[in-house]
């Protein structure tokens, strides 16, 4: 395995025709993560489901055109998973594939929303993330979480911090939980590899956001401790469009 790509689509059906398939089979990653597929497997074309070289796996919301994620991998998996935790499976928020002792996770943290709505719901997936994630590491296997977290870690991950402090995303109790889940054996594996500032990786449709590069960083692939040193490079793909996230890539020695 040499390629790790993760892309929230915001909406498979929708980028589709904005060209996703084509790019898929261009990027010649062994892996894709997908998040907020907003689709059933029964709802997609068979271009979606079975592309050249690709196979896919799709864990999909109950509600319709809602949340969801997916693997294309043009390596057989040695199993499939989900969370078997039905608050967040019944939005599909996570599947996971293993590889030997490589577990790839393509998640969709919940947004916190506007004065923090779902504030608790998303702080108990963190939570549940995490321990899903140390249960694996636990039992021998190195893991690579893919995915939106919808979080802005510190000032640098987002173009405006100051204004956004009480705004979904940024608020003290998600950054709070990044840094304990980056004290819990796990490494934010871009900034292993650039420290730059002005690096994003969603951009808002309104106000020539993209254009002025006014963005956050809240699409990241981590890994356990163990496994950073299999990482050889981790990169923003900001020139691909089609969704107001861009889809970003690492590449391994595996």
């Amino acid at each position: 395995m040499k390629s790790i790509i993760s892309w929230n689509v915001n909406g498979i059906r929708a980028v589709e025709k904005k060209g996703f398939v084509e790019w898929l089979t261009n990027s010649n990653a062994d892996v894709v993560c997908i998040q907020e597929t907003k689709a059933h497997p029964g709802q997609l074309s068979e271009n979606l489901l079975n592309p050249a070289g690709y196979k896919s796996w799709f864990s999909s919301a109950k509600k319709p055109g809602y949340s969801g994620t997916a693997i294309y991998s043009k390596i057989e998996p040695d199993s499939v998973d989900i969370m078997n935790d039905e608050r967040f499976d019944h939005e599909g928020r996570v599947i996971a594939c293993t590889f030997g002792s490589t577990v790839i996770i393509s998640a969709y943290f919940p947004n916190s929303q506007d004065a923090g709505a779902r504030l608790d719901y998303k702080l108990a997936f963190c939570d549940g993330i995490l321990s899903y994630c140390d249960n694996l590491v636990k039992n021998g296997k190195n893991i690579v979480l893919c995915g939106d977290y919808n979080i802005a870690h510190k000032p640098i991950d987002l173009a405006n911090p100051k204004s956004n402090e009480k705004n979904p995303g940024y608020l003290p109790e998600e950054r709070e939980w990044m840094d304990k889940f980056t004290t819990s054996g796990y490494v934010d594996v871009f900034r292993k590899f650039c420290a730059e500032p002005n690096q994003y990786t969603w951009w808002s449709y309104r106000f020539h956001a993209r254009e002025k590069n006014i963005g956050w960083r809240i699409d990241y692939q981590c890994v356990n401790e163990g496994f950073l040193d299999k990482v050889k490079s981790s990169t923003i793909l900001n020139d691909v469009l089609g969704s107001d996230h861009c889809p970003v890539k690492i590449e391994l020695d595996i």
